[in-house]
């Protein structure tokens, strides 16, 4: 039986066939399906380039997951525009005998989601993100936000009432907004790997020094201001005015950079800030995590960040906001209110001067990040995608099935 997944994601695709990405859906995340399903269609935008990318872009495709273009698109508008097309693509992508799951909250989902309604076709979740967040004020300009956050919001949860099986990214926060009646399972797309792990807690000096230079570090995508970056910056500018030496290096690219760029000049911090732009997942992000003493996250929207447990697995102190599930990380004396830039200052003046707490939340990160290790994560991230598969097959084999799999599907 083979799987098909939709998620809101663009890949790039070579004249040679290659589909190309930047991030976690690499070919190694896809090849997990693989040990329930024969074979994985992804149904998602894929933009065609004319050669070869450079660094920091990995193979999407090979053997066994195949990609099923749907026409691209870039924010809601755009989908808009696209919207029957794209609902065409999906219609002739998704077979009635493949099993389905889809990555949500997304466009793709919502468009296939009567599809199978209308064939009675089962399907499972993977809730990836909250929309009720991500529509949130401040967090895009679109002017419909309050009807998108409406829409999206009610649409993820009526998904997940009528799925056969669920898997959140999260362990408590997204089950609670949108509770599914079948299987459900707490599975995070972030796996550990032992080599990703730090051995031994970081220590700190026993005493504060002043004249210290505290090195910052974020991980954050700059194509929305989801991340809030400027709240970051004006925290940090606060911290400088407080006598702190402080600086910062941005891991993450986007549209919003060169506008984050002019907020860091205009807030006086020059060259304490340095733009890193996107660098390769892995090892190069690692050594920005080892080289800082401290991770900041002041997302305003998350599900369950996976650049914050990477710096939980070095050990790395860590201060973000009570949104998502980010409070199933972090105890709620690191965390701040989202939009609250004074708060982010506060905290982080507090933790830079206490040596003594900034090693027990080096510890405390450390051993929570040991349960995202794969070992840990596998065999439920296996139990959801059999039971899928035997939803899927119970379905086959009604009359209801082969009724859906008999019609002649128009294009």
């Amino acid at each position: 039986m083979n799987l098909a997944v939709t998620l809101e994601h663009r890949f790039f695709r070579t004249p040679d066939g290659a589909v190309w990405t930047q991030g976690l859906h690499a070919y190694p995340f896809w090849r997990r399906f693989l040990a329930v399903f024969e074979g994985v269609k992804v149904v998602a935008r894929v933009r065609e380039m004319a050669q070869r990318p450079g660094r920091g872009w990995t193979l999407a495709s090979g053997e066994g997951v195949t990609f099923l273009a749907v026409p691209d698109y870039l924010g809601p508008w755009q989908y808009l525009a696209k919207c029957v097309p794209v609902r065409r693509a999906i219609r002739q992508a998704v077979d009635p005998h493949d099993a389905v799951i889809m990555r949500v909250s997304s466009h793709l989902a919502g468009c296939l989601e009567p599809l199978l309604a209308e064939r009675g076709q089962p399907y499972g979740l993977q809730v990836v993100n909250d929309p009720y967040d991500e529509f949130a004020p401040k967090a895009v300009d679109y002017f419909c936000r309050p009807l998108f956050r409406f829409h999206f919001t009610h649409q993820l949860r009526r998904q997940c009432s009528h799925a056969v099986a669920a898997a959140y990214v999260s362990e408590r926060a997204l089950q609670a907004r949108y509770p599914c009646g079948a299987v459900s399972v707490a599975v995070s797309d972030v796996e550990i790997p032992e080599a990703a792990l730090r051995s031994t807690p970081r220590l700190f000096p026993n005493c504060a020094d002043p004249r210290r230079e505290y090195r910052l570090v974020t991980v954050a995508s700059l194509a929305q201001m989801y991340k809030a970056p400027d709240i970051l910056l004006r925290a940090m500018a606060d911290g400088v005015r407080a006598g702190l030496n402080l600086k910062l290096r941005f891991v993450g690219d986007g549209r919003h950079r060169p506008e984050m760029e002019r907020l860091s000049t205009k807030l006086g911090l020059g060259e304490r800030v340095r733009f890193l732009g996107h660098l390769p997942a892995g090892k190069r992000v690692r050594e920005e995590l080892e080289n800082a003493d401290l991770f900041l996250l002041p997302s305003r929207t998350e599900g369950l960040p996976r650049a914050l447990i990477e710096a939980m697995a070095q050990s790395l102190p860590a201060i973000a906001t009570t949104v998502g599930g980010i409070p199933e990380l972090l105890p709620a004396k690191d965390l701040v209110r989202p939009g609250d830039a004074a708060s982010l200052a506060a905290k982080l003046i507090e933790v830079l001067r206490d040596p003594a707490r900034m090693n027990a939340m080096a510890a405390h990160n450390l051993r929570r990040a040991g349960d995202f290790r794969d070992d840990l994560l596998d065999g439920r991230r296996t139990a959801f995608l059999r039971e899928v598969r035997r939803r899927t097959e119970q379905w086959l084999a009604s009359p209801e099935a082969r009724f859906a799999t008999a019609l002649v599907m128009p294009a």
